[in-house]
């Protein structure tokens, strides 16, 4: 079993910024990337953006991993973009970017030539629950909420219902309400 952290460089001004915001751990051809930043609910800031990309880019080359596993520390899996970063940074082209890198990450798990499973705890809202979405199975505690709300910052992230429209077809065993 191998353990490996991933950080990067422009988390100093978060109170996470020493720990790793995602972890890897691979045993008998199973890699398990747990997202580390429960104190902002493994929020998908810019960083953790970069290193959910730059771990997924690397597991694509590695013929040893047979199945991904994407997990979360804390009360919740992922409660979507990172607001406080998003407020700080009212523009278009921000917000444009920060889109494009997030659906990069999303595409990234559907293009995985292995199957990648979201292990869900606590809550995944907007852009968490497209990232449960994108994965090929999602294993879910049964005190797990899943929502796709509008926040009121006069934003609406459209995304996620890209993802869970391909999820969602008449044979599913969804269950509403």
């Amino acid at each position: 079993m191998t353990t490996t952290t991933m950080t990067s460089s422009t988390t100093a001004a978060s109170d996470e910024a020493s720990a790793a915001l995602l972890l890897r751990e691979d045993s008998n051809g199973v890699t398990t990337l747990t997202m580390n930043a429960p104190k902002s609910f493994n929020a998908l800031s810019e960083d953790m953006l970069a290193a959910l990309h730059a771990a997924l880019s690397d597991i694509a080359e590695d013929d040893s991993v047979r199945c991904v596993v994407l997990a979360a520390e804390g009360k919740a899996f992922c409660a979507g973009h990172d607001l406080k970063q998003m407020r700080a940074n009212p523009e278009k082209a921000y917000y444009q970017t920060l889109f494009a890198r997030c659906s990069e990450v999303m595409q990234a798990i559907v293009n995985l030539p292995v199957p990648v499973i979201a292990r869900v705890q606590g809550i995944a809202t907007a852009a968490g629950c497209q990232l449960v979405a994108s994965c090929d199975l999602a294993v879910a505690a049964k005190s797990t909420r899943f929502a796709v709300s509008g926040i009121n910052v006069g934003l609406f992230c459209s995304t996620p219902a890209v993802a869970l429209s391909a999820m969602w077809h008449a044979n599913a065993p969804w269950k509403c309400c």
